[in-house]
């Protein structure tokens, strides 16, 4: 066994043996390419959807609780049944892209989120709408480690950050879109009955755009490598992937981890505590307040508001101070650090939180507090809610990467059930206030939480992970291991 600064000398001696030719050392050292750009598109496009159909929800279950006069509890049901879902699917289908391919799961995802959508739109009562929310939530917690991890495994080491970023980041343009819809659409005289299941409907459109796209992706050169042993594949995938630009003659390879492995492994589970339990804190306090927020706005703008009023106003706030936060994280957070970057924006969004929640009469004086919920948005966003993502996509070992990634997705989705689902109760109990100071502890949790993941930026996946690595070419075969449990 080797230590891992000796492994990295040893690794760097092969590497100039073999002049950087190399699969793993290619795709670490890649420039930017057009491929880049398309798996971005074709990854982020899954989020659009997701975003749209997880924050569209708080508008049209207000219309949908009118319609078929439904009690608090229905309704939550109703917005919180996808988040449900979604801590399924994404341990579900995170372990099973670990097993069988990421390639293999990541059109079935989408072809679920196309039916479930439609289904929503179609539902004849509020159990039908609860089932098909729930499939529809495993469809969107499938996307988020399957979606995560490819776009990591084909990054580059400088970039990761900023490429897997940009693929959450349309998870902005997702929100904007469906506050736009539903702003339009019940400003256009439609009987609300229409509005809302053709809110429900749209959501089928992005998922069934990329169906195709997702089933031409080359699947992931390290996991063809390192999981399945295709080695063969694996440089054909890296030449598709780079047009031709990039043909290694070596592969080096990682030890394949059993999920018993994984889990009992000190190292990994305490990163899996960090990465999981951020996540979990975070989409309680981020989820709670942003699908409830369209209420939330208009309790502060007052009883004689309209729902219009209320989403016209979420759709400024949103785009003036979070749009701005997902592309600022995607561009800085290679520079700043990716761990960093997550120890800032807790805190600073807690403090938002804290301040509304202290500040006398803050809640019923509606220019102070949009600017509060704002910058919380802004910190989001510049923050956990990029972070979280990004972090859990890097730190575990190819043969366990959407398993940890998806075991970390989901307990974050069971936060978010828990933070929609009882939020109303809670504000009720103690006043808006009241909700978002237990938010702002929430922060102050993840922050603790942040220390127990490391630093990744600009530094390989096989590096942070301590992956077991096998170097092998014609007549070159050195092994390279290092421990898998470390302290």
């Amino acid at each position: 066994m080797l230590s891992i600064d000796a492994y990295s000398q040893q690794r760097e001696a092969c590497v100039t043996d073999i002049e950087k030719a190399d699969l793993i050392d290619a795709l670490n050292e890649a420039p930017i390419s057009r491929f880049h750009t398309k798996a971005i598109f074709t990854s982020g496009m899954g989020f659009f959807t997701d975003a749209y159909d997880l924050f569209i929800i708080g508008t049209a279950s207000t219309l949908i609780a009118k319609q078929w006069h439904l009690d608090s509890t229905q309704t939550g049901l109703i917005n919180s049944m996808t988040l449900l879902g979604a801590f399924v699917g994404a341990i579900v289908y995170g372990r099973l892209a670990d097993r069988v391919g990421r390639k293999k799961i990541y059109g079935l995802e989408a072809a679920i989120m196309v039916v479930a959508a439609i289904a929503s739109a179609l539902s004849p009562g509020v159990v039908f709408l609860i089932v098909c929310r729930f499939v529809l939530g495993l469809g969107v917690g499938g996307d988020y480690p399957v979606s995560a991890v490819i776009m990591s495994e084909y990054s580059n080491r400088k970039d990761r950050g900023k490429l897997v970023g940009l693929v959450f980041a349309m998870q902005a343009i997702g929100t904007v879109t469906g506050y736009a819809a539903g702003l339009a659409l019940l400003s256009s005289g439609l009987a609300p009955g229409d509005v809302w299941r053709i809110l429900l409907a749209l959501g089928a459109v992005p998922a069934a755009a990329v169906l195709y796209s997702r089933r031409r992706m080359p699947e992931s050169p390290r996991y063809l490598a390192n999981v399945a042993g295709r080695t063969a594949e694996a440089v054909k995938s890296l030449k598709e992937y780079s047009d031709g630009t990039l043909q290694p003659s070596t592969v080096r390879r990682a030890s394949r981890m059993t999920f018993k492995e994984f889990i009992t492994n000190r190292r990994y589970l305490l990163t899996l505590i960090g990465t999981a339990g951020t996540w979990f804190v975070f989409d309680y306090a981020y989820y709670g307040n942003a699908v409830s927020a369209p209420v939330i706005v208009k309790q502060v703008l007052g009883a004689h508001s309209t729902i219009e009023q209320s989403l016209a106003l979420n759709l400024i706030i949103f785009t003036v101070a979070a749009v701005p936060g997902y592309y600022l994280a995607a561009n800085f957070m290679d520079r700043i650090g990716h761990r960093t970057l997550q120890l800032i924006g807790f805190p600073l969004m807690g403090l938002m939180f804290l301040l509304i929640g202290v500040i006398p009469g803050v809640t019923a004086t509606v220019v102070p507090f949009l600017l509060l919920f704002g910058t919380s948005y802004f910190f989001a966003e510049f923050g956990p809610n990029t972070t979280t993502f990004v972090l859990a996509a890097e730190v575990y070992p190819t043969s366990a990467r959407t398993t940890g990634h998806g075991i970390s997705a989901g307990v974050a989705k069971l936060g978010a059930f828990i933070g929609v689902y009882l939020f109303p109760d809670i504000s009720k109990a103690f006043g808006l206030g009241g909700a978002l100071e237990f938010s702002a502890g929430m922060a102050l949790v993840g922050t603790a939480l942040t220390l127990l993941i490391p630093e990744t930026a600009q530094r390989s996946l096989e590096e942070i992970s301590a992956e077991a690595i096998i170097l092998s070419a014609e007549n070159i075969v050195a092994e390279v291991s290092i421990p898998n449990r470390i302290g």
